[in-house]
């Protein structure tokens, strides 16, 4: 591996997780909903950076796959709940 690789991705991995204790904080103070979706979207979102970090320190593609199937689900799972929020139903 990269030796420059190999410095760079813990360094990657504590600023992801910092920003996740961020977004952790955001949703357990959210003022609104909103808030908290936005919270939890950005949780997703730095879970599958770190997972793609952790992809590319370990050379492992099962990493890359774990990484797509939480985009997928967070992908839904934000548009289910705005469409709860505009709504008040998900399903029609």
């Amino acid at each position: 591996m990269n030796p420059i690789l190999n410095f760079c991705t813990p360094i990657a991995l504590f600023i992801l997780f910092l920003a996740m204790g961020i977004a952790m904080v955001r949703l357990l103070r959210g003022p609104q909903a909103q808030d908290r979706v936005l919270a939890l979207d950005c949780m997703y979102l730095v879970a599958m950076l770190g997972l793609l970090v952790l992809g590319i320190h370990y050379a492992s593609a099962n990493y890359f796959e774990a990484a797509l199937l939480i985009s997928l689900f967070g992908f839904v799972s934000s548009t289910a709940m705005a469409k709860f929020l505009l709504r008040g139903e998900v399903i029609e």
